[in-house]
């Protein structure tokens, strides 16, 4: 996969590329959007263990296609507030690699239930 980053518009606001082009050929895996919750539907209070446990099902999910992290060229997210996108960020830095997919980050007003706080879907190729 290769990044996409126009010289002539402005650099990403934070760690992700503006666009990841995908080889003729690859496999795509779309993964629907991912809440944090564990297998026991244990939710954490905070974004950050609630993103934890978004990354960690995706990778599961990636596993099971025979992927990884590595074969991430999109990733959206939604959080409840702003107050939580830092929070957020910091864990997607944790899972993703060089060169960093394509990313969305969007603020919504909720979710199915009150407790969850991010949701992050992804596409993957390889």
């Amino acid at each position: 996969m290769k990044p996409i980053t126009p010289s002539t518009i402005a650099r990403p606001f934070a760690r992700y590329s503006h666009a990841m082009e995908v080889p003729e050929g690859s496999r795509l895996v779309l993964c629907s959007g991912q809440l944090g919750m564990d297998a026991d539907k244990g939710i954490p209070a905070d974004v950050e263990g609630q993103a934890r446990l978004c990354f960690q099902n995706i990778g599961k999910i990636l596993a099971e296609a025979g992927m990884d992290f590595s074969n991430l060229v999109r990733i959206n997210a939604y959080v409840t507030g702003r107050e939580h996108m830092a929070g957020y960020m910091k864990v997607r830095d944790e899972f993703t690699q060089d060169p960093p997919p394509a990313s969305t980050l969007m603020i919504v007003s909720g979710f199915t239930r009150e407790e969850f706080v991010v949701e992050v879907e992804v596409i993957a190729a390889g």
